[in-house]
């Protein structure tokens, strides 16, 4: 086509990459592809939808798109960054408006191509945008940029001005500052130099935002949001924003042979001032009274008037074994992936666990959890039951005072034992204890699906969402949403929660069989067949018979839950 003779148009373009992906495909090729399908299936064709988008060209793991506004453009791009938020498969997005040549389906030109530099330009999970964009959208969406100048871009003549986009976060995911102090815990950086020893650096964060939660009159923000800063260049400011908090503790920790050096400091977010700092030298003996002190240190430069009696509260009851608390970390990250045959794995060390610490709670809560995830989802062994009822048993009798421990426990009774008044007084208890804990919330909503309550179960999912809007926990909470709104009737808001859920945690098989329900109970057979197959994908034995039977505390609430699934396609 002569330069004479070509059809020319403005038009805002997106150009959109995943982060690393040839690592991805390396690491995990059919897992990567798996989740590449599902990222273009549920985030980017409904928003291209949703807001008039057409991708006109993909490029293995990135899409070119045009749009016919610049508002659209950019809605589109922060929608998807919303949306794939705390999820390992992220995107660079670049926006731009020029001019592009159109020939056939396909767009070309500098405006194409200055979208694909910026997509370059981008943080992982970001945006930048030209100058252009910039000033079309001012006065119609808000938006915080960080001005970049006009850098050379590769092989465009002409210079742009570029912005960095902060795109304002949905409110459901923005705390409000509170009266009260407020603060969140980073993950602590692992300086040992030995990727082993990630999960035990992991485990003493986790242990002092649980310590630190345990006060009534400090707001801690829930570890599954903080631990998406992990690996991270962290601005202090905008986590704090993010996140709702007036401090923010971090540090690092050394572990080497029998002796761990660990490093903190709390910084006042908007000021970036550090309130406090301190390095700790101990045996490694000592970790468990070195945790102590550290939060003691933490609480009284928020609030030096603190009496002793408080500090007192943080402090739960623990393993004197060492090696006790090594396997159980290494249980957790099993644990929480929710599949059988990492259940297993995971018991494997907490029996071992149990053996140096018989009456640890928190273990026997953990290993309730595992037996009751293979009774429900790998056979119905009657010795799974029994196990699961006896862990859950030991827990509560040792472990009063802590919430996981609590709610893992009620979550396993309520389940398998299908008591669901109790399991709810143990959550609720856990609760009582610590009001953010997510895993309380989405272990009672779920509890509450299994007994009909499908309102409260909305309602406990919400205020879960609200405390942990991105992070690990985030995929049950979706998952429970999605149950309550298909016991309810509706499947729309079901359909929407399973595909925020599965984002989260793509390797769940609920997750995706509670989303071919959802779709088949709307008529869309075909999404709810594909949906269905990666059901299976995920967990080949899966059947619908096997699904309902494990649910028998109320067949009627599980049955057309079953019955939308053999509409799908799942197996018997």
């Amino acid at each position: 086509m002569s330069a004479a003779t070509a059809e020319r148009r403005l038009a805002a373009i997106l150009a959109a990459d995943v982060v690393g992906f040839s690592r991805l495909i390396g690491a995990d090729e059919a897992g990567t592809l798996a989740r590449l399908r599902m990222l273009h299936a549920e985030v980017v064709e409904p928003l291209m939808a949703e807001h008039h988008g057409r991708v006109f060209k993909t490029t293995g793991d990135g899409v070119l798109a045009e749009f016919a506004s610049v508002v659209q453009a950019l809605r589109c791009a922060i929608g998807m960054q919303e949306r794939l938020r705390g999820h390992e498969m992220q995107l660079r997005i670049g926006v731009h408006q020029g001019d592009v040549v159109v020939e056939g389906g396909d767009l070309l030109g500098d405006g194409v191509n200055v979208a694909a530099r910026l997509e370059g330009m981008a943080e992982p999970g970001g945006i930048c945008i030209s100058g252009r964009v910039r000033e079309d959208a001012v006065g119609k969406l808000t938006l915080e940029v960080e001005d970049l100048g006009e850098p050379e871009l590769k092989n465009i003549a002409q210079r742009y001005r570029v912005f960095r986009v902060r795109p304002g976060t949905p409110e459901r995911q923005v705390m409000a500052l509170s009266s009260k102090p407020s603060l969140a815990v980073l993950p602590f950086q692992n300086m040992s130099g030995d990727a082993e020893q990630e999960y035990f650096v992991d485990g003493i964060v986790e242990d002092i935002i649980t310590g630190l939660s345990r006060i009534r009159w400090l707001y801690v923000a829930a570890r599954n949001s903080t631990f998406t800063y992990k690996g991270r260049q962290v601005d202090i400011k905008e986590a704090g924003r993010k996140l709702g908090v007036r401090y923010i503790l971090e540090g690092s920790l050394r572990k080497a042979g029998s002796r761990v050096r660990l490093t903190g400091q709390l910084i006042e977010c908007e000021t970036g001032m550090h309130v406090w700092a301190e390095r700790y030298d101990r045996a490694l003996g000592d970790i468990f009274e070195l945790q102590d002190e550290l939060t003691a240190n933490v609480v009284g430069a928020i609030e030096p008037n603190l009496r002793h009696a408080e500090i007192e509260r943080v402090k739960r009851k623990r393993p004197d074994s060492l090696d006790a608390y090594d396997l159980y970390l290494r249980a957790l990250p099993l644990a929480h992936i929710s599949m059988p045959n990492e259940a297993g794995q995971a018991l494997a060390l907490l029996e071992r666990a149990l053996a140096f610490e018989p009456d640890y709670p928190a273990a026997h809560a953990t290993a309730a959890w595992c037996h009751e995830m293979r009774y429900m989802r790998d056979g119905q062994r009657d010795a799974d039951r029994r196990a699961a009822i006896e862990h859950a048993r030991a827990a509560i009798e040792g472990g009063a005072d802590d919430a996981g421990t609590l709610s893992a426990a009620g979550f396993t009774i309520g389940l398998v034992a299908h008591d669901y008044p109790t399991a709810m007084r143990l959550i609720d208890q856990a609760l009582d204890l610590t009001g953010a804990s997510a895993q309380a919330l989405w272990m009672g909503a779920t509890v509450l699906v299994h007994a009909g309550d499908f309102a409260r179960a909305v309602e406990y999912c919400e205020r879960g969402l609200r405390v942990t809007p991105f992070g690990r926990d985030t995929s049950y909470l979706y998952l429970a949403l999605a149950m309550a709104h298909c016991g309810s009737g509706d499947f729309e808001a079901a359909v929407a929660a399973c595909v925020k859920g599965i984002l989260t945690n793509p390797r769940f098989s609920l997750g995706h069989a509670m989303h071919a329900a959802a779709l088949y109970s709307l008529g869309r057979t075909e999404e709810a067949n594909a949906a269905a197959t990666r059901v299976l994908e995920c967990e080949p034995a899966f059947t619908v018979s096997g699904f309902v039977r494990s649910h028998a505390g109320h067949p009627e609430i599980w049955q057309p839950f079953g019955d939308a699934m053999r509409g799908a396609g799942l197996p018997e």
